[in-house]
């Protein structure tokens, strides 16, 4: 069990989930180190008495000098937040292999190099606590989002893979952040060409894609809006759970949040693939 003396490090506290996060286990009495990749996003949360790190979860170098600074502060990092990530939507077909590439590295592959940078101090002190938040994205994949979706998996399974030490996954539904707006504009720069190794699709006379972006984008209005948008979290419904999460003697696995959330992923894991998918289908008016 971790506890109020040891250091809370949160990545992706410009806005969102991360900071309603540090915010909250600041004022529940936890010393927490709130991190973006620039400190002049963090100055109304220095203002409220938190520590700041610049960190860019994309930079080895960036990650390495964030967890030596809060450990040469506090000691060895306690609490570890995995929070930073986004978006990107678009067809299969179209989203340019370096967007991919970022995806994975925004949303995994930092995460991993943060948890292996923490982990000697944890196992050196003997405690310590690892948060990664991933998604009901992470157990359910839905039209447009085949990249977000993978990278979410793959937080999946390397949170499961971990022993010895509290792994807890925290499993949004809908929420009212600006990572709606990140995701929706993603997928609006998609282009109807055909993709390039790295760069920009060419431009096409033609997007066979239209209708489909036309559907999926629908979808991010009605997270905000409708019987979604009445049924989704705000960020700090989400930063009470993980505070739940850090606080709690045993907390558990897996924290499925909000009645969308749970209400998908219950209907992936009971109705057969075919009727799923029609569902889906039906859902978000895609063509055929």
């Amino acid at each position: 069990m971790v506890g109020r003396t040891d250091p809370v490090l949160i990545t992706g506290c410009s806005s969102g989930i991360g900071r309603a996060s540090a915010l909250r286990l600041h004022d529940a009495g936890f010393t927490v180190y709130a991190t973006a990749r620039r400190t002049d996003a963090l100055t109304d949360v220095a203002g409220r008495g938190l520590r700041t790190v610049a960190l860019d979860v994309t930079d080895e170098q960036s990650m390495t000098q964030a967890v030596a600074a809060v450990e040469a502060d506090a000691g060895p990092v306690g609490v570890l937040i995995n929070n930073a990530g986004y978006g990107l939507y678009g067809p299969v077909e179209q989203v340019p292999m370096a967007e991919i590439r970022r995806q994975f590295e925004t949303n995994f592959f930092g995460l991993v190099r943060l948890t292996q940078l923490v982990l000697p101090g944890m196992r050196q002190r003997g405690r310590g606590r690892i948060l990664n938040v991933s998604s009901m994205g992470g157990r359910i994949t839905l039209p447009g989002g085949a990249f977000y979706h993978a990278s979410k998996y793959a937080v999946e399974a390397l949170s499961d893979a971990q022993f010895g030490i509290d792994v807890v996954l925290i499993e949004p539904g809908p929420v009212k952040t600006p990572w709606n707006d990140v995701a929706a504009a993603s997928l609006a720069t998609a282009d109807g060409g055909p993709t390039t190794a790295d760069g920009p699709p060419a431009a096409a006379p033609g997007d066979p894609y239209q209708e489909y972006k036309a559907a999926v984008g629908a979808s991010f209005g009605r997270t905000q809006a409708g019987l979604i948008g009445r049924f989704g979290s705000t960020s700090d419904d989400i930063a009470k759970v993980i505070t739940q999460a850090v606080t709690a003697r045993r907390p558990r696995a897996r924290y499925l949040i909000n009645p969308v959330a749970k209400s998908l992923v219950a209907m992936n894991r009971v109705l057969p693939a075919r009727a799923y998918d029609s569902m889906l289908r039906r859902q978000y008016g895609l063509p055929r």
